[in-house]
């Protein structure tokens, strides 16, 4: 049973919507999408056609559960307490939600999630996990995710080391599709088990396959539940050809609508007990509609501000928990500001089923509306390959290719445009923050192990670059961000203003070139450093204007000195 309402002040805007559905209606787009037409995007089905399975994944995963409960079941009795996911993206993200929602039934696999290549967060992750009763999930669509690989051999040895390698691959399992190089991985080393996923559904689209519900079973949550939810809220979806009564047309229309009209900064605020469940989202929107010179920018996990702080690009989304008030006068003030404002209330956290569904078929309707495939990722592989580029150059000749800082400044190194001149790393920053108007985004991307201190220091500097350009701020951290919002920052109209902060490790870790070898021709430090710089050459390369900080020791004060200093005006 669907247990949500939603509500809208959309102001001024509400007419342009009606017109949207009306369109909609009249070229029968909702049966179109159910009907897996993909002219409903784009004339030619490359990445369309096979990319429309989670449409009625339910009844596959209906079937699957069994097989998913032995697993569980087999897990308990062998005496596991906990499971590391090593995973990206699409792979890892609704993982997560569902940890940190609902928490670890009583008596069930807690679950974490590793989705970097921060030397830290390994060290952090192999010292805290007994491996002789922990679970491994090695998670990736494509089967050849360089995260998801080096994780797996590091964790790999350093099960072998405390089993034994006769018993190592029984610590492991497989998330991938079929004919993934994944899957012969897994046979070689013999791994539990192998869910291979249906292949015609995107990572980003994949919250209710074998990707999302295997972890769900493995910290206990009632899987029938969430696929409850996620029916009942695609036969909402099938609803009323496309009206406000057929949800996922309605939410897709004002994304697209409110989008084409300078609304794109789609700004979200969450009941606390969901909170992660932005996350999620943000990856979602981003990648489905950043391309083309257009897109849907998702800001989740900024600070609440003063209506009259926020710029006339901005539409909000309210997602609440039944009971809870934590926004609601915000909410208030926002729409008696005039700002166009969604709320979406649900009546517990179960509801989340039917919120995965729906926000995938708003993105679909809205990257209609767009004239954009919302299922491929054409901009991703740039980055990628500039940063593989950065490690074969590295393993021949054992260095870093590294540019020579703009600026040394105590702790901290400045890599600038050659056409930009200042005199300290705090001028850097106001300089590019001259370049604030309406409509420019700033983002925030931290290759940084993300302390407790680290995460609130930049969340400081966040809210204070917010505040003193008026400007959509977005955070990340890499390379987890590569896989979630990295699409947008180079496919989109190329508004966006990016801070990379880049630190020293105080310790670095190698990669096993082989699981069960100790050879290692590269660093979990170096496959980092070579993403960030791979990263911030290719948004150079799409015209991006990019300002790299690197801190020699103490991050939380390089960031400190940044926040103090860094005025707009300046």
């Amino acid at each position: 049973m669907q247990t949500i309402n939603l509500q809208a002040n959309l102001g001024d805007y509400a007419t342009a919507v009606d017109t949207t559905l009306a369109k909609l209606a009249h070229n029968n787009i909702m049966s179109r999408i159910w009907a897996h037409d993909y002219t409903v995007w784009k004339p030619a089905p490359t990445e369309i056609s096979n990319r429309l399975g989670w449409l009625t994944i339910e009844p596959t995963m209906r079937e699957a559960l069994p097989r998913i409960q032995q697993l569980v079941e087999a897990v308990q009795a062998t005496g596991y307490t906990h499971a590391l996911l090593l995973g990206m993206g699409g792979s890892s993200l609704a993982p997560e939600v569902f940890r940190k929602v609902f928490g670890v039934a009583k008596n069930h696999i807690d679950l974490t999630i590793l989705d970097s290549t921060v030397p830290g967060v390994v060290i952090d992750y192999t010292q805290r996990l007994d491996p002789a009763r922990t679970l491994f999930i090695v998670s990736t669509k494509s089967g050849g995710t360089v995260e998801t690989l080096s994780g797996f051999k590091h964790f790999y040895n350093q099960v072998s080391k405390t089993v034994g390698q006769e018993m190592t691959g029984e610590h492991f399992i497989a998330i991938t599709d079929p004919g993934s190089s994944l899957v012969s991985l897994a046979e070689r080393y013999h791994f539990r088990e192998t869910f291979l996923n249906d292949p015609n559904i995107g990572g980003r689209y994949s919250a209710l396959s074998f990707f999302g519900l295997v972890p769900a079973a493995l910290l206990g949550l009632d899987v029938n539940k969430l696929l409850d939810r996620a029916s009942s809220m695609a036969a909402t979806c099938c609803l009323g050809a496309a009206s406000e009564c057929n949800l996922g047309a309605w939410l897709g229309a004002v994304l697209g609508q409110m989008a084409k009209m300078g609304r794109d900064k789609l700004t979200f605020f969450t009941s606390p007990e969901i909170g992660s469940f932005g996350d999620w989202i943000e990856q979602l929107i981003a990648e489905s509609t950043g391309k083309e010179g257009k897109g849907i920018l998702p800001i989740v996990g900024e600070t609440a501000a003063r209506p009259e702080t926020y710029g006339h690009d901005r539409l909000f989304v309210y997602l609440r928990l039944h009971g809870d008030k934590s926004f609601d006068e915000l909410m208030t003030s926002l729409e008696e500001a005039g700002h166009p404002v969604i709320t979406i209330d649900m009546q517990e956290t179960y509801d989340l089923g039917g919120q995965f569904f729906l926000w995938g078929m708003a993105a679909a309707v809205a990257s209609h509306c767009l004239d954009i495939n919302p299922f491929d990722q054409p901009d991703v592989e740039n980055a990628k390959k500039l940063a593989r580029e950065i490690v074969s150059n590295y393993s021949q000749s054992g260095t870093l290719s590294v540019e020579q800082p703009s600026l040394v400044d105590g702790n901290i190194e400045v890599y600038a445009p050659d056409t930009m001149t200042f005199q300290t790393p705090v001028e850097s920053l106001n300089i590019l923050l001259r370049e604030a108007q309406e409509g420019v985004y700033i983002s925030l991307q931290a290759y940084l192990n993300p302390t407790v201190e680290v995460d609130n220091a930049l969340s400081l500097l966040r809210t204070h670059l917010r505040d003193q350009t008026g400007l959509a701020t977005t955070l990340g951290y890499g390379p987890r961000f590569l896989h979630s919002t990295g699409q947008l920052h180079k496919g989109d109209a190329g508004r966006g203003l990016f801070i990379q902060i880049t630190s020293a490790d105080p310790e670095d870790l190698p990669i096993p070139d082989e699981a069960g070898k100790n050879n290692s021709s590269i660093s979990f430090g170096v496959l980092k450093t070579a993403q960030a710089l791979g990263d911030a050459k290719a948004l150079r390369n799409a015209g991006r204007q990019v300002l790299r900080f690197h801190f020699r020791r103490n991050v939380v004060q390089g960031l400190e000195v940044l926040r103090e200093g860094a005025v707009k005006s300046a």
